[in-house]
Formats: C-alpha cells, sequence, structure tokens
C-alpha cells in the first residue's frame, strides 16, 4: 500500500481563506530563541526553511509581539515597526520556495510577562488589574485609549505581513493571553464597553479582527488560536471557547485549538503536554467544540505520528494537525510518510528537555534524539568525510549509537562494539519509570537509524585498546557511560541501601518506610519515589536542592510532583545526608546548617547521580590511538549531552 493510500487525509490539499495548503501537516507557532535582536536572523529562515524542504505543509511562525508591551521574554520576534518587513520576507520565501505555506502569530501576552530585556521587573497591562500567579506579575488596568492602540499595533502588524508575503495571520487567545484575558470573566472585572457581558468581553477580538480585516481586506488568512479548556477553575472554560467561536466564525478563515493556560503551574502543562499525556489527548473535545461549526480546524496536542494525525482528520476531529515537536525531531517526517516509511520516522518521545525546556532557559531550540534541530546552520547536511577511515566506537548507549551512525554517514567504515547484549544503555532503565515508557523510544529510534547504515554491530563484546591497534582501528570513540555514585555516609548501624539503577535492574523493591535520597533534581529520584509509592511503600523523598525535580522542564516536574503528591510522598528540600544507624537517616538543611533527622525508616535508596567508567588513569591506556570521550563516561549528564557529544565526536573525524 503506498503512502498516499495510508495517508490519504493527511497528504490532500486543503484550502484556508485564499491559501491552498499542499497537506494537513502544520509545524505550528512555538519559541525557538533563535532570533537574538527581535528580527528574523540566519538561525531562524535555516531552522523553518529545512521543514519546508522536507514536505511540511503549513508553517506557523513564532510569535511576533505587535506592540512595545507585547515583549514577554528577551527574545521574541517584534513586528511593531516597518523594519521588520525585509526578514519577515526572507522567511515568506525560503519557505514558498519549497511549496509550504507560511503564516505568522500575532501576539500580545497581557499580564504574561516571563521576563525583561535588561532584568527589571517589567511593566504588565491586562483587562483588569488582576494579580497573575505564576510569573507573580500584578498587572496594570488597560486604559480605553490603550486598548485602541493596541488593536491599531495588531492591524499595523497584520499590514506588516502582508507586504512580506506571508499569507495569513493567527491572533493569539489561547494560553490565558491577553485576548484571553478579556474573555475570561475571572480576569476582566471592567464595567465599560469590554467588560461584564459575554458580548462586551468578546469585544476586544472582535476590535482586533475587523482592524486588520480594514488593513489588508481579504489579502490575509486570519485564524484565531484560542483553548478549548484552560485547565485551571480560575481559567476558561469549554464553554466559553465554543461560544467565541461561534460568535467570530463568520470573520475567521479558521481556528487552532489548544489547552492550557500560562497563567498557573498546573494549566501550563498543557501547553507543550509531556509523555504522561496520550497521543492526540483532544481529540474529543475538539469533535465537541466543532459541532456546529463550519470553521476549519487545526488540532494540536501531542499528534506525532502521521497514523494519529491521519486518524483524527478522518474522524472529524480536525482538518489539519499540529505536529511541531515530531518536525522539531525528525524534520523529514512528511517525506518519510509520504514514501511509506512510518519506520524510519525518528518518533518525538515528549520528554520536553531541548525544544521548549530550552525556550524556558532562554537557550536555541533543540532535541534531545536529534541535536541538529536549531544547528541547521552547522549541522544541515553531514557531509563527506575528506578520507574515509577505520572508527571503533566502545559503548552502545545513545552516545555511542549516535555517533556511530554519523560517522558511517560521513563515508567512515564504523564498528560499534557492546559490553551487553542489548544496545541502549541507561536509557533502557529509564523507560521503566512511572511515565517514562515513551523513552524507550530514544533506544529505538537511534537503532532503526543503525540498522540504515552499513555500521557492524558487535554485542556481548568487550574491548582493550591493544585489540583496536592490533585490528587496525584508527579512530576510536569511547562511550562506556557511568557507574552509580555513593556519597560518604556515616555508617552507625544496618540500614538497608540501595541503587535506584539496582531496583530499576530488577532488585527487589523495599516496602515499610523508605527513603529516597535525591540529589539530582532528575527523573531518577521522583521515578523511584513514584515506583515505590504505587507498590505500597510509604515514601519520603528528602532533595539536596530547592525543589523536587529541579533539573527538569518544569511542565513535566509539575505534572509529576502533583501525582507525588496525590500518592502521599512527603517531600523534605535543602537536605545534606551525612549518616545512618539502624533506622534513621541524618541530615542537615544546605541552607541553615541545623541538622534534621528522618526516623523509624527501613531502606534508603539513593539517587545521587553517575561516576564516569573511564578514570583519568584509564584514560592514559588509550594514548597509542587517537581517541575522543563522549556522553556518560567523559562526564555524567543526560541523554542530551550523550546524542550531541555523538553527533560533534563523528563529525569532527
Amino acid at each position: 500500500m503506498s503512502a498516499p493510500e495510508l495517508f490519504s487525509n493527511l497528504f490532500s490539499p486543503f484550502r484556508i481563506g485564499r491559501c491552498t495548503i499542499p497537506n494537513r501537516i502544520v509545524f505550528t507557532g512555538h519559541d525557538t530563541c533563535l532570533p537574538e535582536d527581535g528580527t528574523v536572523n540566519d538561525a531562524l529562515v535555516a531552522y523553518l526553511e529545512k521543514r519546508a524542504r522536507h514536505g511540511t505543509g503549513l508553517i506557523v511562525l513564532q510569535v511576533s509581539g505587535v506592540h512595545d508591551s507585547a515583549r514577554y521574554t528577551s527574545h521574541l520576534l517584534m513586528a511593531n515597526d516597518d523594519a521588520c518587513i525585509p526578514g519577515y520576507r526572507r522567511l515568506a520565501e525560503a519557505c514558498g520556495r519549497h511549496g509550504s505555506v507560511l503564516f505568522a502569530q500575532l501576539f500580545h501576552p497581557g499580564r504574561e510577562i516571563m521576563e525583561s530585556a535588561d532584568g527589571l521587573k517589567p511593566v504588565a497591562y491586562s483587562a483588569s488589574g488582576v494579580p497573575q500567579e505564576r510569573f507573580h506579575v500584578m498587572p496594570r488596568g488597560l486604559s480605553r485609549g490603550r486598548i485602541q492602540e493596541i488593536v491599531e499595533s495588531f492591524a499595523a502588524a497584520a499590514r506588516r505581513m502582508h507586504e512580506a508575503g506571508i499569507q495569513g495571520v493567527e491572533i493569539l487567545a489561547s494560553h490565558g493571553y491577553l485576548p484571553a484575558q478579556f474573555l475570561n470573566p475571572l480576569v476582566n472585572q471592567r464595567d465599560d464597553e469590554y467588560g461584564g457581558s459575554f458580548a462586551n468581553r468578546v469585544r476586544f477580538l472582535e476590535d482586533v479582527i475587523a482592524a486588520i480585516r480594514h488593513e489588508v481586506g481579504d489579502g490575509l488568512a486570519v485564524g484565531l488560536r484560542i483553548s478549548c479548556d484552560e485547565r485551571d477553575e480560575q481559567g476558561i472554560g469549554e464553554d466559553v471557547a465554543i461560544a467565541t467561536l461561534r460568535h467570530l466564525e463568520a470573520r475567521l478563515d479558521y481556528a487552532s485549538i489548544v489547552a492550557g493556560t500560562s497563567a498557573t503551574l498546573g494549566g501550563s502543562v498543557h501547553i507543550v503536554p509531556p509523555m504522561t499525556y496520550e497521543s492526540a489527548y483532544l481529540r474529543d473535545e475538539a469533535r465537541s467544540l466543532r459541532a456546529g461549526l463550519s470553521l476549519p480546524l487545526i488540532l494540536t496536542g501531542r499528534i506525532n505520528q502521521p497514523h494519529e494525525a491521519e486518524e483524527a482528520i478522518r474522524s472529524g476531529a480536525a482538518d489539519l494537525c499540529g505536529m511541531t515537536r515530531a518536525l522539531i525531531c525528525d524534520p523529514a517526517m512528511p517525506t518519510k510518510a509520504l514514501h511509506n516509511d512510518a519506520d524510519g520516522i525518528r518518533a518525538c518521545i515528549g520528554c520536553n528537555q531541548a525544544c521548549i525546556g530550552h525556550f524556558h532557559r532562554g537557550l536555541p531550540i533543540s532535541c534531545i534524539q536529534y541535536p541538529e534541530s536549531g544547528r541547521e546552520l552547522s549541522y544541515d547536511a553531514l557531509g563527506g568525510a575528506e578520507t574515509s577511515r577505520r572508527v571503533a566506537v566502545i559503548g552502545g548507549g545513545p552516545a555511542g549509537m549516535k555517533a556511530a551512525v554519523v560517522a558511517a554517514a560521513r563515508g567512515h567504515d564504523v564498528t560499534l562494539f557492546e559490553a551487553e547484549r542489548r544496545l541502549g544503555g541507561q536509557a533502557n532503565q529509564a523507560q521503566l519509570l512511572p511515565g517514562r515508557s515513551e523513552f524507550g523510544g530514544l533506544v529505538t529510534n537511534l537503532v532503526e537509524e543503525l540498522k540504515r547504515t552499513d555500521v557492524e554491530v558487535s554485542t556481548q563484546r568487550r574491548v582493550t585498546p591493544e585489540v583496536l591497534v592490533e585490528e587496525g582501528f584508527e579512530r576510536v570513540l569511547v562511550a562506556t557511560g557511568a557507574r552509580p555514585y555513593t556519597p560518604p555516609l556515616e555508617r552507625l548501624g544496618e540500614l538497608p541501601v540501595s541503587q535506584a539503577v539496582e531496583l530499576l535492574g530488577g532488585a527487589s523493591l523495599p516496602g515499610g518506610h523508605v527513603v529516597v535520597y535525591d540529589t539530582q533534581g532528575d527523573w531518577v529520584g521522583l521515578g523511584i519515589a513514584e515506583l515505590l509509592a504505587r507498590e505500597g511503600a510509604r515514601v519520603t523523598l528528602a532533595i539536596n536542592g530547592l525543589h523536587p525535580g529541579e533539573a527538569l522542564q518544569s511542565y513535566v516536574r509539575d505534572s509529576t510532583v502533583a501525582r507525588l503528591h496525590d500518592l502521599g510522598i512527603r517531600m523534605m528540600t535543602y537536605a545534606r545526608a551525612f549518616g545512618i544507624d539502624d533506622d534513621s537517616i541524618y541530615l542537615y538543611h544546605t541552607a541553615g546548617g541545623e541538622p534534621m533527622v528522618i526516623e523509624d525508616v527501613d531502606h534508603l535508596v539513593l539517587s545521587c547521580g553517575g561516576m564516569p567508567n573511564v578514570s583519568p588513569e584509564d584514560e592514559d591506556r588509550w594514548a597509542a590511538l587517537p581517541v575522543s570521550f563522549l556522553g556518560d563516561c567523559l562526564a555524567p549528564r543526560t541523554a542530551e549531552e550523550a546524542v550531541y557529544d555523538g553527533l560533534k565526536a563523528a563529525m569532527a573525524i
């Protein structure tokens, strides 16, 4: 069966306004941190053009601030001056030359301001002076004059997009941003023509749409992005979303459906839902929301694979599907699906680490599985090596597999040696944690990539420098991982102690009162605590850090901490363990130094990171060969660094 038959809906054209979208795959708007000064740059052009080149039908540009007060981070695009037009024109031409249609998001966050450019607390505006919980912002209520100024700025930004050759604009009324703040009666406490009744609260959006239409006529497709439910008791629900779309339907060309709100920790999880949410989890709500509407609908929400998008379209849940993280992870996904190569698609695992996780740290976007994303200027094409060499890769975890794949793609003769029977390294254990089963996709995807190369894979074999010299290898990449670290603890008794990785490796799970001591703030401590609690243990999570999951992306952390709270897990922070006896653990408060004691303990589980499996003394043994160390054996970190190490090391040969 050919791909067009498998995905006949997904690869059929669709019309929005005057635009014909060549297929139903959408790269929805998302912050990239690639722009450095509020303008389009080479990195952003290369990033979007790569998705266009591989067949994405509709690309929606990341948010563009329409007014100077819309600067909610220090690295967004700004469309509040005509000087922006040439940059947007570059994007339109880059995407258009490959047949993709480009829309732009017009944005004002209102009170949803994360940071300012100079580090000072920003001045924020909203429908009314109602505080924002997540970023602790107290906004000013907008005057009528400033409302009109912002409305006109939406229209002016649309005109600039039109002049640049962009074919549509999308007004962000999703995730609690300014239009949603007008819609929400708990945020909008005005008593003028913009507050009170629904007819008044929707007036801001009416004015924005009318101003855009007056400025550009029918020259641009005009869409509205809205949360079908903000997933918070103080947010707007499905009733408001439905009423808004029905009221504005005749004025719009399409709607784009998401969930959640930026205003709260729980609601913000849905901005980029992690792997604990099922694929296409909003499809039923989308069917309900669009009942009685003829408005074309774009649906997002963990739609990672073409068959999921095909089913959403076939079932009537959507007309087009946002597949953003899928395209960050594999820009070539549309081409592969079109050619019936589903096994070749590098599936997103919903880890959130290098996509939205980078954004929240002010770093350019990437992907733990595909570090080439966001680095297109350096890695758009791997290129062939000047001289083909015989390369040994030692270790079949993520770092070693990525290094082997890239080195082979560049023309080297590669052998991958793995001491265990199975490839994957510690990623095989990570997927055993609650809510982490999709993490195994990292291994599955890399193994599939290996199969498509000429790499010779030799498992259950340990090799030495002497053997590799004898066998004629010219370059060695060592990726042998790490072993668990045991912190120095004064032992005054016989309290049983286990390493978290031992429990994931098949050891019996302890019961009774179990303390998990977590010094890393990563997946492992939280995951082991949840696993033990679900198996009936009474769990205390002692954290040497500011809060649980400190190293995790916030949406991942917050959804996990919510589960731990529901399970009754006690969480202690600022805790450094220094000793144990038969049934107690002794700790210091790391900020104040006061002693803390956890009593009546039956078992201690350590989640304290790892130590490299290659010591400085071991390193000296490799002097006879050109060698590079990568992944955890260089320095224990995460899968993201391991895969990127593999890419860099292979590119350097």
